[in-house]
This record gives structure tokens, C-alpha cells and sequence, in this order.
């Protein structure tokens, strides 16, 4: 990738941000103080854009899948629960310094940003030898040689342009905090780092309660925290998150066969909410968790490049068994098919609701040139668009408010819908169209008379002529997730 196509990818996303915080999507965290560095509130918008999407995945989860089921766990757990998972002793990240810029920075991510240059560039040999390289440094958790490959490939700090190292150190990067009216070791707890445990933890609950049989899985959005060393790329990559996780358990010895299901039915789901197959790719693991027998990423390429939006883990029985040694209590199951007590094995897709989101916006956000004019406007599908119809009366005279207030008390209970009368009805369209809203209805003297109104598309600015007793129904038609369940 040239310099010139790495400054038109930065600036498209300078302009996504600024749309975001503009229109009333993401704003960053108490501004009036400076802000809190990569933390971010959603905003009117961006709140129902990001609840729309929740639902759709919740719903595509347990609404379509009989043997699937939700949970809600605390964010707070026992302590014990992060030994047992691992995160106490091993959830780091290898940190270094630039001693000329005084940065902090991620060896693995400049490695693997590295890498991606080779590949943009043609060189992909040479991507996958550095990448092996770093993957079996950090297995061996050799960080003298780690910081060696930094300096040997040339990786150098951004800011100061120098490769001038510190040694590479590990970072746990959960956050911890005190519980109870004594600050000693005894009540460090954690803010959890993610969502799975709650699930692990529960399973049997779960299993008896909903009477489930494997294999069956369980589904849950829920906030999670990371300390990260780098936090960067807009809502990319925040130190508070939302994740939308899904762990299925299955018999031992199908669970390859279960990985595979769940990989190609996790691709299809993004392509059927609109994502171009051209901008997504699939990248299998090389370096593997400590609890996987096989793992890979659903990338999406943003204006930084390809990066991760979901996970899908083939997580073995790790999670049941430590948690069952730990705390004393069987975590088995007993399968009636084959006669048999197993712990079971499990399958896990894993997806930020933030990388969503912003894999959404950045994928409906469109410049283009119409009849020597720029126009700006965000292409999202009606299902999961924030608002589904604007009321627009032509003038705030003759009876015209009255009758557009009549449409919005008929349609408001279904729909998210929105009324205004300021400006001119193309200066209205234009708002409409920088927030995603898929209809405009413009109500005039014409629908006085024959209780007709005008819809604006706004991906095409065609327009037609309906009754307004077929509003209700062609906005069901356009908004449901059914347009988007029916490609699954």
C-alpha cells in the first residue's frame, strides 16, 4: 500500500468519525473535560443503530435456534473464576516502549501491522515468515528475541521513526478493583474481561433449567474491560466494550465438524446484513489459545486495513474442566444417546458490538457526485437503519401538521419515527439522509384531499405516490429482520 492510499484511508475515516459525532452517533466520553482516551457514548442514533443490530443478532441466536438460550451474568465474579479460566496468569499482552517518543505500544500489534504492509505490498511470503516468527517467540515467551525481530525488520515508532526499544515486558490487562469495606487481598475482584465465563459458570443451571441436550448453546450481550496498552482506531479497540458471545456445547470428538458449521453460518449472517463478500475474508489461527484446537477471525477490511470483527473458537473442554477443578463441583453432563457422563466440549462465536457497529457505518457511509453536487448519505438497511420513516409536511400551514401527526400516532408504535417541519423539504431529506433514515413520507395538500403522500427513497431519491393505508405495511415489508433472516 502507497502513502497516498494509506492518507485517503486515514482521511475516510476522519471523515467517519466526524459524521459520527456530528450526526449523533458516537460522541467521545465526557468531552466538556477533554474526554476519557478510548472511551466513547453513543448517541441518539447510534444508540438505536447499535440496539437494532443487539437484537438482530440475539434474535438470529435464540430465535431461530430451538437449542439455543440466553443469559445475562454479573460483571462482577468470584475471583476464583479468573484463575481457574486462566486470566490471572496469562492475560497479557507483550508491552514496549520507544524510548525517543516515550509510546506505548503493543510488540504483537507493530508485528502484525508490519506484516500487513508485506502483504499489501505483494509479499506475502514474507508476511507469513514474520508472522510465524513472532508466533513462535511469544509461544516460547522468548521477548529478548521478540524485541530482536522488531529491531532486525526495521519496525520502527511511528512518531519518532526510531527503533530504539525497551525490553519487552508482559501487561495483564484486567482491570481490578475492591469489594467490601476492607481493602485487602482478599477482596480484589475483577472487572470481568469477558463474557464466556459467566456462561461456563452457569451451564448447569442452564442445561437443567431450560432442559437443554447437547448439543445446545448459550447466548449473551454483555459489557466487558480491558486495560489495554494501545486503545485506538475509533471504537475499534476500547478499554470498556460490548461483547455478543455464543458458547455451544457439544459431544466430544464432533466439535471440529460443530466448528465448521458455525464458521460458515457466522460468514453468511454478515453477508446477509449487506457486508460485500469482497470485504470480508476469513483468517485461520497459527498461533492457538492455550484452551483451542482450532480457531479464526471473520476480518472486515475498515479504512485501517483487515481487522477482526468475530471469533470462532473450537474451545475443547478447558473451560468446564478447570472450572470444574477448581471449584470441586462436577461441570458434566449425561448424554442419553450413548449412555454416557462427558464434559462437553465447546464451540464459541464471540462478536464486539462496537466492531460491529463500526463495521456497519463504515460500510453504509457513502460520498458520491449527483448532478455536479456532493451528496452524503448512509446506506443502511431499513432492518437495522436508527430511525425507519420521517414525517415531513410540506409547510407548517393548512392543516398539514395535523394530518402528519395523524401518520406518526398510526405508525410510532411499530416503528421508530421521526416528525419535523423546519427548513425546506430538501434541506429535511438531506438530514434524513446523513442519519440512514431508508423513507421519507412528505405530507401535502394533495393528501388532503385524497389521504396520499409521497415517499422518498434514499438510496435511489425516487419518488412515489402511496396511500396512507399502505404505509404500515410496505414499512413492515422494508424494516423487518426477516428481509435479513430469510438470507440465512
Amino acid at each position: 500500500m502507497t502513502k497516498k492510499d494509506q492518507s485517503q484511508e486515514n482521511n475516510q475515516l476522519k471523515d467517519i468519525i466526524a459524521h459520527a459525532k456530528e450526526y449523533g452517533f458516537v460522541y467521545p466520553s465526557s468531552e466538556i473535560y477533554d474526554g476519557l482516551q478510548a472511551v466513547y457514548d453513543y448517541g441518539p442514533y447510534g444508540v438505536e443503530l447499535k440496539n437494532n443490530l443487539k437484537k438482530l443478532w440475539w434474535e438470529s441466536m435464540t430465535r431461530l435456534h430451538e437449542n439455543i438460550v440466553g443469559i445475562d451474568a454479573a460483571i462482577f465474579m468470584h475471583p476464583t473464576t479468573w484463575k481457574a479460566s486462566g486470566h490471572v496468569d496469562s492475560f497479557n499482552d507483550p508491552m514496549v516502549d520507544n524510548k525517543d517518543s516515550k509510546k506505548r505500544y503493543r510488540a504483537d500489534v507493530l508485528i502484525e501491522e508490519k506484516a500487513a504492509q508485506f502483504e499489501n505490498a505483494g509479499d506475502t511470503d514474507r508476511a507469513k515468515s514474520l508472522l510465524s516468527a513472532m508466533a513462535r517467540l511469544m509461544e516460547a515467551e522468548d521477548f529478548a528475541a521478540l524485541r530482536d525481530l522488531l529491531i532486525n525488520e526495521n519496525i520502527s515508532c511511528p512518531i519518532s521513526g526510531t527503533t530504539n526499544w525497551t525490553d519487552i515486558r508482559q501487561f495483564n490487562l484486567m482491570f481490578s478493583t475492591q469489594v467490601g469495606s476492607v481493602a485487602d487481598e482478599s477482596s480484589t475482584i475483577y472487572l470481568r474481561p469477558e463474557t464466556a465465563q459467566g456462561i461456563f459458570v452457569n451451564f448447569l443451571n442452564v442445561q437443567k433449567t431450560a432442559r437443554m441436550k447437547v448439543p445446545f448453546g448459550i447466548a449473551q450481550i454483555g459489557k466487558a474491560f480491558r486495560n489495554e496498552i494501545v486503545a485506538r482506531q475509533f471504537i475499534f479497540r476500547m478499554r470498556e466494550f460490548e461483547q455478543m458471545e455464543m458458547q455451544f456445547f457439544v459431544r466430544p470428538g464432533t466439535e471440529l465438524d460443530w466448528y465448521k458449521t458455525w464458521a460458515e453460518a457466522r460468514l453468511n449472517w454478515h453477508k446477509a446484513l449487506g457486508i460485500p463478500t469482497e470485504k470480508l475474508r476469513r483468517h485461520d489461527h497459527e498461533k492457538l489459545a492455550h484452551y483451542a484446537n482450532a480457531a479464526l477471525d471473520i476480518e472486515y477490511e475498515f479504512p485501517f486495513g483487515y481487522k477482526e470483527v468475530e471469533g470462532i473458537h473450537s474451545r475443547t473442554d478447558f473451560d468446564l474442566k478447570s472450572h470444574q477443578e477448581y471449584s470441586k463441583k462436577k461441570q458434566q453432563y449425561f448424554d442419553p444417546e450413548i449412555n454416557q457422563n462427558y464434559i462437553p466440549y465447546v464451540i464459541e462465536t464471540s462478536i464486539g458490538a462496537d466492531r460491529l457497529f463500526l463495521m456497519t457505518l463504515c460500510n453504509a457511509y457513502v460520498e458520491e457526485e449527483v448532478d455536479g453536487k456532493q451528496r452524503t448519505y448512509l446506506k443502511l438497511h431499513p432492518a437495522v437503519a436508527p430511525v425507519k420513516a420521517a414525517i415531513l409536511p410540506l409547510t407548517k400551514k393548512d392543516g398539514l401538521p395535523e394530518k402528519a401527526r395523524e401518520i406518526v400516532e398510526a405508525l410510532k408504535y411499530d416503528f421508530n419515527i421521526i416528525y419535523e417541519d423546519a427548513a425546506s423539504i430538501g434541506k429535511r431529506y438531506t438530514r434524513q439522509d446523513l442519519i440512514g433514515t431508508p423513507f421519507c413520507i412528505a405530507v401535502d395538500h394533495q393528501t388532503l384531499e385524497d389521504n396520499t403522500v409521497t415517499i422518498r427513497h434514499r438510496d435511489t431519491t425516487e419518488q412515489e405516490r402511496v396511500s396512507i393505508s399502505e404505509l404500515h405495511v410496505r414499512l413492515t415489508a422494508a424494516c423487518s429482520f426477516r428481509t435479513i433472516f430469510g438470507l440465512l
